[in-house]
């Protein structure tokens, strides 16, 4: 049926918010914990809860798209869509390797498998492991320092990401640069088993959260027309985020609040 089609392909796309030679050791201490830092500068240590906006942009589409998320860590996420009103009432439920996806115009919830972590998000270039970070780039990656100079006057390292033998991944490698001041990530870069970029994200207006810095501002673009910048981009702008408040999990990341 057609409703049946175009509603899979919303749930699957409903998913949350992944991120000179120097070193000559690989997976160094140091390197690992700035990796992990950064791909967790979204997720509160108890909890987070978040109100955000997604723009996508196509040579043929510009459409926003109004996000809710509450989160206790990486184990339990809640993600709800506002808008648009065809949109409105979608929502994903992930608990711990569950998920969930309830589709409002026909009052079904269905089980996601997680192996869909890497299908896109409501038709964007992010991809549903990039919002929900299922996997952690610090446990599935061999990190190095591969630079550490100046860029257009800002200091900054860059951290390669080359995957373990045994991580389950999609990525060939990954390039990490955040700033050496603050240890903000300013871009990543994601190359195919090729070495072929394929996306880039930049993060920007960084902003103080219940006493931490966070980029406020993600856009990630495709970069895979013979290494030019294409067309299409998406960008995450966050309005407003808590950390650490008191949750009843029972109660938010339940299949009963999922409909709600």
């Amino acid at each position: 049926m057609r409703w049946e089609k175009g509603n899979v392909a919303l749930c699957l796309g409903l998913i949350w918010l992944s991120v000179g030679p120097i070193s000559a050791s690989a997976n160094d201490q140091g390197a690992r914990e700035i990796v992990d830092r950064a791909s967790r500068l979204l997720i509160g240590k108890r909890s987070t809860v978040a109100t955000m906006e997604m723009q996508i942009t196509k040579q043929d589409l510009q459409r926003k798209i109004a996000i809710k998320l509450w989160s206790l860590g990486e184990s339990h996420i809640l993600i709800r869509i506002d808008r648009p009103p065809e949109d409105a009432g979608s929502a994903i439920l992930k608990v711990g390797n569950k998920i969930w996806c309830y589709l409002p115009k026909v009052n079904r919830t269905v089980e996601i498998s997680p192996s869909t972590m890497m299908t896109s998000f409501m038709g964007s270039n992010f991809t549903l492991d990039d919002l929900v970070k299922q996997s952690r780039l610090a446990d599935d990656y061999v990190i190095t320092t591969s630079f550490e100079e100046q860029r257009d006057g800002v200091a900054v390292s860059e951290y390669t990401l080359t995957p373990k033998p045994a991580a389950v991944v999609v990525w060939g490698k990954i390039i990490l640069e955040v700033r050496q001041a603050d240890r903000m990530p300013v871009r990543q870069r994601y190359y195919d088993e090729d070495g072929k970029l394929v996306r880039g994200l930049t993060f920007s207006e960084y902003k103080s959260v219940s006493g931490r810095l966070v980029p406020m501002r993600l856009v990630m673009q495709s970069m895979d027309k013979s290494g030019e910048q294409a067309v299409e981009e998406a960008t995450i702008t966050i309005e407003r985020i808590i950390f650490d408040l008191p949750m009843a999990a029972e109660k938010i990341f339940s299949l009963k609040h999922l409909k709600r």
